[in-house]
């Protein structure tokens, strides 16, 4: 008989937020792994609770080689609750490894659902919540990073980034250039905690705003594209040939009409290029 694999939502700044079911949970787990068994420590004391089970660690350094054993766990028939720092786990943190072995081997699967930064930002940003689109965390160098966000340029759906502080001016850059300086942005930060704020406003304002220093856990939401102001790659071309031929050169035709219709002279350059040779690649 096998046992039962829990992911435990947490609290993602208030430790009033926490579920009595959580503490029952954690309370009467076989095995509790824990992204941080300080936090874990911390968040136990508050509830005023003690954790009868086994307690070992699991964040992304071991997360790999840490799974066998939980499953092995899983199969003998003991119950694993997984927890993080905050929120839930595998949405950006560990956890996503054991859920797919545990399902691979039969073994049943379940949630105490907590607080969510995703949704929290969601809601508190101001912006369309009907659809929307969780990116995680941007990659870390520039040029990998400039390539993801130009893929998202087009996206329709509302837009959903966690990211660090020291790298938020840097990422609200990247954005400004991606989508355009003036799509509209939410910066929510330190969520449900004493210091919560939440900045809203257009990116090119934001980065501004970024370069004094910003603290704390950081979730970004950014509006989708307007499905009326996209352009597919012949149109820019055919928008670039027409302003050279009022007379305007090329390199300041590209920027007229990446600023014209709010997307990145690169995309435009490279409309312009495919015009030329419609079988080269960029």
């Amino acid at each position: 008989m096998t046992g039962r694999l829990v992911l435990a939502g947490t609290p993602i700044g208030d430790v009033q937020d926490a579920s009595p079911r959580l503490g029952r949970t954690l309370a009467a787990a076989d095995v509790v792994a824990a992204e941080d068994t300080r936090r874990l420590r911390r968040l136990t004391t508050d509830l005023g609770i003690a954790i009868a089970g086994r307690v070992i660690s699991y964040f992304e350094g071991n997360e790999r080689e840490r799974t066998p054993e939980l499953l092995e766990a899983l199969t003998s028939g003991q119950t694993v609750v997984v927890v993080t720092d905050a929120g839930m786990p595998s949405v950006s943190d560990p956890g996503y490894r054991l859920v797919a072995a545990a399902i691979d081997a039969g073994v049943e699967v379940t949630a105490v659902p907590g607080p969510s930064a995703v949704l929290t930002a969601l809601a508190l940003s101001g912006l369309p919540v009907d659809r929307f689109t969780f990116e995680g965390f941007l990659p870390r160098k520039p040029g990998e990073r400039a390539r993801r966000l130009a893929d998202l340029a087009d996206e329709p759906r509302t837009m959903v980034f966690f990211e660090a502080p020291h790298r938020l001016t840097a990422s609200l850059e990247a954005m400004a250039e991606a989508f355009g300086a003036d799509r509209r942005t939410a910066v929510c930060r330190e969520l449900t905690k004493t210091y919560e704020e939440v900045k809203r406003g257009p990116l090119d304002e934001l980065v501004t705003w970024s370069k004094d220093g910003v603290r704390g856990e950081i979730t970004v939401v950014v509006s989708g594209a307007d499905p009326d102001k996209v352009l597919t790659p012949a149109e820019l071309a055919a928008e670039v040939a027409t302003d050279e031929e009022a007379g305007t050169p090329r390199k300041q035709a590209i920027s007229d009409v990446a600023k014209r219709f709010n997307v990145p002279k690169r995309t435009v350059y490279d409309a312009v290029l495919a015009a030329r040779d419609p079988g080269q690649r960029h």
